[in-house]
């Protein structure tokens, strides 16, 4: 199968301090990937390099065989097929909901205002917040936040979706919201890399799973390999430490 994403012997570093060593692995059509770790392992870096929000200090990253640094490709154009959806939701404040979902598809895309306005209507809807789409940000829950900025990605039409830490600035009973969407996003086969501390999600909805921890992948698998038989100390304590709570 050809991958969408490939990155190969990625590394990161911050003047001395090495955030990511030697990091490969693929991304394939329709992968749910949870990417696990305790705070500060490099998770949320290395999203941040797929997306080139961060540039790697070494090591390529390929979309559809194409190195994503090279002049040839459009920086624009490649972030509107791999969109991202942020901890903070980075809506703008000052617009409507619906205008948050239309503004990115007209201005980066190019489409036209009724396509912008259609896409808008049906991802709202997909992510329940329909009735919601004439308020400003200021106005929503936490949780509401963040399923406007899902249907904010979904607009693009994107091949893949990066979530770093979608739930982690939200209360505990709005997790459950965001989470139900990703979920069904999930079942209808949308390619996804999910940043997460819920392990639940990442146990039951994951295709795969990657443990990073120290800035290397310390182990990947199936969910039913890392969390019913992983085989590296270092993930059998982090998950321990984890199921204990």
């Amino acid at each position: 199968m050809d991958s969408i994403i490939e990155l190969s012997h990625l590394k990161k570093s911050f003047g001395e301090n090495d955030v990511l060593h030697d990091i490969s692995f693929s991304i394939n059509h329709g992968d749910v990937i949870s990417v696990i770790g305790s705070s500060g392992s490099g998770k949320s870096t290395m999203l941040r390099c797929i997306n080139l929000l961060e540039t790697p200090t070494e090591g390529k990253i390929f979309f559809h065989g194409q190195d994503i640094q090279s002049k040839a490709v459009s920086l624009t154009e490649y972030r509107s097929k791999v969109t991202m959806v942020f901890q903070n939701f980075n809506l703008f404040n000052n617009m409507t909901a619906f205008r948050n979902c239309t503004i990115g598809t007209e201005k980066v895309l190019g489409v036209s205002k009724e396509e912008a306005e259609a896409r808008a209507e049906k991802y709202l809807s997909k992510v329940g917040m329909a009735a919601y789409k004439n308020a400003n940000p200021r106005q929503l829950s936490g949780g509401q936040k963040q399923r406007v900025a899902i249907a904010r990605a979904l607009c693009m039409e994107p091949e893949v979706i990066l979530f770093d830490e979608p739930t982690s600035a939200l209360d505990p009973e709005m997790v459950g919201e965001v989470l139900s969407v990703m979920k069904s996003l999930a079942a209808e086969g949308l390619t996804m890399i999910v940043v997460t501390h819920e392990m639940a999600f990442a146990r039951d909805i994951s295709s795969r799973v990657i443990f990073m921890d120290g800035g290397y992948i310390e182990e990947e698998g199936t969910p039913a390999e890392i969390f019913g038989n992983p085989k590296k100390q270092r993930t059998k304590e982090f998950l321990s430490r984890y199921f204990e709570k």
